[in-house]
């Protein structure tokens, strides 16, 4: 169960160094390409060398910034940010980036994941007289750089990055550089590409880098620093990477975009090879396949493609509509469905429907849209799964939710098929997972298996995790 106060969930980052451009305008473009990775508040923070200005809010980028808000902050460097949060966190004060004056000048920072001792790091600053506005993991690792040892932004971070211990990609901004960080188990992404007209943009998914044209661009390594300046960008290892990795397998299954790179590997292709080993596994007699859009959309390809059912669209999107899973509360997840989905009927009326989800979480989304179809017309409805059962909260970076709220902790896998009303109900095996992944470790799949690779600590709230090892 997560803690009261507000973990930096998954979210979006960027950062820029793009010499005489128009950095403000770029950054905006690069978070409008993350959008996905959260919706609730958005900022950029822009130096010119000299000073830094920010600007945040709650809302979409497109509606946080506008022409004017953009013309405003100037300068050859940028980071960016935009956010979702747990349950009651979403709150201005908690917006991203954050920016503070410090004995060594203005900095700023944005933060995706969770550092799980961020409790303890943030008593220890409190006891040293360092006043806290906001209940965010970033804020503490902010006010720990301004504390830590160095003679040089780039010595401070190489000190601070010691003692964070959890999920993070950063990106960082001064008067004079951008760097990005990536924590050793590099559990989520972060990418760094090169500009055309010289300069760099690091960003959680290399969709963004595409976007501003990047033309090359590699993965930040597990536990590397990399520096983007006037100079050149420097990359530097501070901290070993560790025998076991823990990279998030949810970004696979649901959380990037499908032209993603995540560990070397596509992020599209991996979503077809796990419709492939679903049909594979789980087997059915029916007439079509259909994804429920827009991240099924691989995977039910390839399960059509194993399987020999033909493929069809079953649902059109509103894209206007957010994603339901990422909404802050069950009640918004709910009616986001029903505004976000409508059947096209003529696909699916008097078939038997094979529908293809990423996951099944809270359970909320589901039976909603077998509902839909069968009030279309369709004769049965057998749901596959492309992963395992969700039975365990996420302590690294995804608002899985409580166990209380986890559907496949508290049901069996019939008893969850009856709760959605679908005629069968299917998941993916951890190991077919893995062989769509193309790895048999270094992934973190405790949300599957309850196996943290970090056990939480404190700042956690002791009753779910203690549940968790007892299973």
């Amino acid at each position: 169960m997560f803690r009261e106060d507000s973990p930096e969930e998954e979210c979006g980052v960027l950062g820029i160094f793009a010499p005489k451009e128009d950095v403000a305008r770029m950054a905006y473009f690069g978070l409008s390409a993350l959008q996905h990775r959260g919706q609730e508040a958005a900022g950029i923070a822009v130096s010119d060398g000299q000073t830094l200005r920010l600007h945040k809010d709650i809302g979409l980028v497109s509606q946080v910034f506008d022409p004017l808000t953009l013309s405003k902050i100037k300068g050859d460097f940028a980071i960016g940010h935009t956010r979702y949060s747990t349950t009651g966190s979403s709150s201005a004060r908690n917006a991203q980036p954050f920016l503070i004056d410090t004995q060594y000048g203005p900095i700023a920072l944005a933060h995706n994941g969770n550092l799980i001792n961020a409790a303890e790091l943030r008593q220890e600053l409190l006891k040293k007289g360092i006043g806290l506005s906001s209940t965010s993991d970033t804020e503490v690792m902010t006010m720990m750089l301004a504390c830590s040892k160095g003679d040089t932004w780039f010595d401070r971070l190489k000190d601070a990055i010691l003692h964070w211990k959890g999920a993070f990609s950063l990106v960082i901004l001064t008067r004079d550089q951008v760097f990005a960080v990536r924590d050793p188990w590099g559990f989520h992404p972060l990418n760094v590409g090169m500009l055309p007209g010289g300069g760099h943009v690091a960003a959680s998914e290399v969709g963004a880098l595409r976007t501003l044209g990047c033309e090359a661009y590699r993965e930040v390594l597990p536990g590397e620093i990399i520096a983007l300046s006037n100079t050149a960008m420097i990359a530097f290892q501070a901290v070993p990477i560790p025998e076991q990795t823990a990279f998030c397998t949810f970004e696979n299954i649901y959380f990037s975009r499908p032209d993603n790179v995540f560990d070397g590997k596509s992020v599209h292709a991996i979503r077809q090879r796990l419709g492939e080993n679903l049909a594979k596994e789980s087997p059915v007699e029916a007439d079509v396949v259909i994804p429920v859009p827009d991240s099924s959309i691989p995977a039910a390809i390839g399960f059509s493609r194993e399987s020999g059912i033909p493929y069809n669209d079953g649902f059109i999107k509103n894209r206007y509509i957010g994603r339901t899973f990422i909404e802050p509360n069950d009640s918004l997840r709910q009616l986001g469905i029903a505004l976000k989905y409508n059947v096209i009927m003529e696909n699916v009326l008097d078939k038997r429907v094979v529908m293809v989800d990423d996951s099944i979480v809270r359970g909320n989304t589901t039976g909603p849209l077998i509902q839909l179809l069968k009030a279309a017309g369709v004769k049965e409805v057998h749901l596959r799964i492309t992963c395992p059962p969700i039975k365990h909260p996420c302590f690294m970076g995804v608002d899985m939710g409580t166990y209380d709220e986890l559907i496949a902790h508290r049901c069996t896998v019939d008893e969850i098929c009856r709760k959605v009303g679908a005629d069968s109900l299917s998941y993916l095996s951890l190991q077919g997972m893995m062989s769509a992944i193309g790895r048999e470790e270094g992934y973190c799949n405790a949300c599957f298996t309850g196996l943290y690779p970090i056990p939480p600590t404190i700042g956690m709230t002791k009753t779910g995790f203690e549940q968790s090892i007892g299973e």
